[in-house]
């Protein structure tokens, strides 16, 4: 299943980079494929959900709130083009800001 989701990187802090892009789901939810690399859900972490298979490396992921605010200290986060006109017109029901390309 793909759905649209929010994805911070939190390896070397607890306030990384944000992005909002779609994400394949596995059928249990226990894991993620987005831009072409799996991230598995971890049972415990401190401000993580997630670490990327691979690297290790922790993440955050999870549904966009429909209100913005996605970031749990605040600031810019950006939209993946491929994204954009389904996140502004379904997820925020904000269909006039569907030319933005980043949101807070």
């Amino acid at each position: 299943m793909k759905r649209i989701m929010y994805i911070e990187r939190k390896a070397g802090g607890l306030d990384g980079p944000g992005r909002i892009g779609w994400v394949e789901m596995s059928r249990t939810s226990r894991s993620y494929v987005y831009a072409g690399k799996r991230y598995s859900k971890t049972k415990s972490g401190y401000k993580y959900n997630c670490h990327e298979e691979d690297t290790g490396e922790t993440y955050w992921i999870s549904g966009p709130k429909k209100r913005g605010g996605d970031k749990l200290y605040g600031g810019t986060v950006d939209i993946d083009e491929n994204a954009r006109v389904e996140y502004w017109t379904k997820i925020r029901e904000r269909p006039d800001l569907v030319h933005q390309t980043q949101t807070h």
